[in-house]
């Protein structure tokens, strides 16, 4: 499954302060139709993803009904985003084995 959307880097201080892209509402609803065959636990859902020209992989993360995409620090300077950006994002999920 392949989604693209835009949205806003937002920051989630948990330990230490990260950046996330907020799925939009309709994104995170196709991808929580879908959570049972694609969740590794915890609600976390591994994904590679592509802001810019920068692909790298992670896991969207479960928060307030929704997901988060968080933004690699090394995505962040090659694609010279930061905080209150809105990107363009393409994520690719594949059921786990």
């Amino acid at each position: 499954m392949e989604l693209e959307f835009d949205g806003e880097i937002i920051e989630w201080r948990g330990p230490a302060p990260f950046l996330f892209v907020v799925l939009p509402e309709e994104a995170a609803g196709v991808i929580s139709d879908s959570a049972s065959i694609l969740t590794y636990g915890w609600g976390c859902i591994s994904t590679r993803a592509v802001i810019g020209g920068t692909e790298f992989t992670t896991s969207l993360f479960p928060r307030d009904g929704g997901y988060l995409l968080p933004v690699k620090v090394a995505v962040q300077r090659a694609e010279d985003i930061g905080l209150g950006d809105v990107v363009h994002a393409t994520i690719h999920l594949e059921p786990r084995v």
